[in-house]
């Protein structure tokens, strides 16, 4: 089978697309015949190295595919469309390949309805997204939720999340994304880029901010706790070189809490919850991703280098073999 991967950690460059031998589905794996994959940030961390994480080499790159069952087994039957977040670390090969064997516990089937080559472009975005929300974020209905740079692909899953949940979403953008940010349910948008971002943010929400999620990586978390209502939370989900100043007198006096997370530690358990929430949204036609650009899979070192400069504001590139 034809594979794009790489043989030892380091720059895009080393990703090649040739010939590998084909899987051998193992106790309690399925068979795939990917469609489709796409990249995300923490392909680039983990082909790199900053992410370190056992690997085989050669180690086909990337985490999330939408394919077909090639052969029925443990639970799911040949023909059935399936998908997956969470290849390509942890000892597992990676979702970039004609052909990938996948543990049944991280393989979910597609509702009806959705487009597969769309749908695989938000796996990973909304699944950070549910994470940094649910799990870690103690989201309930009628509280207030801040998303810091909800134009980009997070930040969007977010307010869509945070917005069906029953939740208030305050949100901070480019004015260019400004409208996108108000479709998907928030109920007040604010230019980032304000000088007086905080105050105007501390008059929406003048009871303070239940939870406070920022995509962009740079956690000012002055702004952050000052903005906290009692007991608020603040969820860190990107920043791997960012090292903030923390106001831990603020924060404990409003019984407030930090917490972080990658993705990559989350539990089979913790992926199937968010699957489910996800799959929910995309049966009722929701999570759509913003842009998608289709490529080969052959393009897979050019489209690491664009996401690794910052260059697909708003797009999520798809992969086909």
């Amino acid at each position: 089978m034809r594979a794009a991967y790489v043989e030892k950690l380091g720059p895009p460059d080393l990703i090649r697309w040739g010939e590998l031998p084909p899987p051998e589905p193992g106790p309690g794996e399925v068979l795939v015949n990917v469609l489709a994959t796409t990249v995300n940030p923490v392909d680039t961390f983990v082909r790199s190295g900053v992410y370190r994480t056992p690997l085989p080499f050669p180690f086909v790159v990337g985490r999330d595919l939408v394919g077909t069952v090639a052969a029925a087994g443990s639970g799911f039957a040949a023909g059935e469309t399936v998908w997956c977040n969470s290849l390509g670390h942890d000892g597992r090969q990676g979702a970039a390949a004609e052909q990938v064997a996948v543990p049944a516990e991280r393989l979910y089937r597609l509702p009806a309805g959705a487009r597969p080559e769309e749908a695989v472009a938000v796996f990973h975005p909304a699944a950070t997204a549910h994470l940094a929300l649910f799990t870690h974020g103690d989201l309930r209905p009628g509280q207030t939720v801040l998303v810091g740079g909800a134009g980009g692909n997070v930040g969007s899953a977010l307010v869509e999340l945070a917005a069906c949940a029953g939740a208030r979403v305050l949100a901070t953008a480019s004015p260019r994304d400004h409208a996108y940010v108000r479709s998907l349910g928030a109920a007040e948008v604010v230019d980032y880029h304000a000088d007086d971002l905080a105050r105007r943010l501390a008059a929406l929400a003048p009871e303070g901010v239940d939870l406070h999620v920022d995509t962009s990586g740079h956690n000012d978390l002055r702004t952050a706790v000052a903005l906290l209502a009692h007991r608020g939370r603040i969820v860190l989900l990107a920043g791997v070189r960012d090292e903030p100043v923390l106001p831990a007198g603020p924060l404990y006096m409003k019984d407030g809490s930090l917490r972080g997370f990658v993705i990559s530690h989350a539990t089979v358990a913790e992926l199937a919850e968010a699957a489910a929430g996800i799959n929910e949204r995309l049966a009722a036609g929701g999570l759509r991703p913003r842009a998608v650009e289709y490529r080969p899979m052959s393009d897979m070192a050019h489209s690491h280098r664009c996401m690794e400069r910052g260059e697909l504001h708003g797009r999520r590139l798809v992969l086909r073999p």
